[in-house]
């Protein structure tokens, strides 16, 4: 079968490519799952290139690429409660081969009818992240949300999200086109900072001066929203997708008494494993009323080969945007 190996760190996408590899056997009473679609992650890229933390203990050549997939069970173990020839998806390193198999312990979830498979290929590694970042924050209904990258993958979650809890959001992203998709999935207003270099006093203007009670930052742009968060407000980082890692002055937080935090959803997992089960369980409401839906935008790509195009970075100014969690590559 065809899968891409990183058997090295790559410099360049088009170093990605697909390789012959032996069907893979389940683990002992483990899942065997045919791999139909999986989600494109900015991550992806960083781990290809050993530029993600996670490559420093975690994930060392060699290792099979992709984060999220959806497809068809082939085999389950005996006292799961799937059986061969259920649609389910998963959040797993090993993503991008045509049959992953996968240890009892994984996290595999049943594809909800109304879902296809491609959408659900690119959920398991973007909507818990966001909706567990919220949790973690105390989002409450009628605060005001700003979402940075609200296109992206991780930022269409973000914004059904916070939107679904009741929150006014505020997005912004790299083009017209880009903010045309943050509206249309719940951002009351979006702020294309291609145009507005800045775009903090729009925020401010749109906030009647107050600023935002939360910020979701999944690239780097902390400094620049704390221009425009409110007194007492939250902002968590959840990524670096713009490629700098910033120094915040602990004088502008003292001044305006916000609160850093930090959520790395991984690690999280790792250290309580029950969290997992108690996001999905948080979501599935939001799930089950169509608050929340999977977004996948109109190109699709098709096998593994095409991979280094999908995930392909789009620079626009300030954020890193790749066809990131919102494409799918169908295998």
């Amino acid at each position: 079968m065809k899968a891409i190996v990183i058997d090295e760190f790559v410099t360049k996408l088009e170093q990605i490519h697909t390789t012959e590899v032996p069907t893979p056997t389940p683990a002992q009473d483990g899942f065997l799952i045919e791999v139909e679609a999986a989600g494109v992650n900015f991550v992806d890229i960083l781990y290809a290139q050993g530029k993600h933390q996670n490559n420093r203990s975690l994930v060392r050549p060699p290792f099979t690429l992709g984060l999220e997939l959806a497809g068809t069970i082939l085999s389950a173990p005996s006292r799961s409660t799937f059986k061969p020839g259920d649609k389910v998806f998963a959040g797993h390193t090993g993503a991008y081969s045509e049959v992953i198999a996968l240890p009892s312990t994984a996290v595999v979830r049943r594809i909800p009818s109304s879902w296809d498979v491609s959408g659900a290929a690119g959920i398991a590694a973007t909507l818990p992240v966001a909706y567990g970042a919220f949790v973690r924050a105390g989002l409450q209904p009628g605060q005001t949300v700003l979402v940075h990258a609200a296109a992206g993958g991780l930022g269409i979650m973000a914004v059904q999200v916070a939107k679904a809890m009741g929150c006014r959001v505020i997005g912004t992203a790299g083009s017209a086109e880009k903010c045309a998709v943050a509206r249309k999935y719940g951002a009351e207003a979006c702020i294309n900072y291609s145009d507005e270099k800045e775009w903090w006093k729009r925020v401010l203007d749109l906030t009647g001066g107050d600023g935002v009670d939360v910020v979701f930052d999944p690239v780097g742009l902390l400094n620049l929203s704390l221009k425009c968060t409110a007194h007492f407000g939250k902002l968590l980082i959840v990524g670096f997708a713009g490629g700098e890692i910033e120094n915040v002055p602990a004088n502008r937080l003292l001044l305006k008494q916000a609160s850093l935090i930090g959520y790395r959803f991984g690690e999280t997992l790792r250290r309580s494993p029950e969290e997992d089960e108690v996001l999905w369980s948080g979501l599935q409401s939001l799930i089950d009323s169509g608050a929340v839906v999977p977004v996948v935008y109109d190109t699709r790509y098709s096998g593994l080969d095409s991979v280094p195009q999908a995930g392909s970075p789009r620079h626009d100014g300030q954020e890193a945007e790749p066809q990131s969690c919102a494409s799918a590559c169908c295998i």
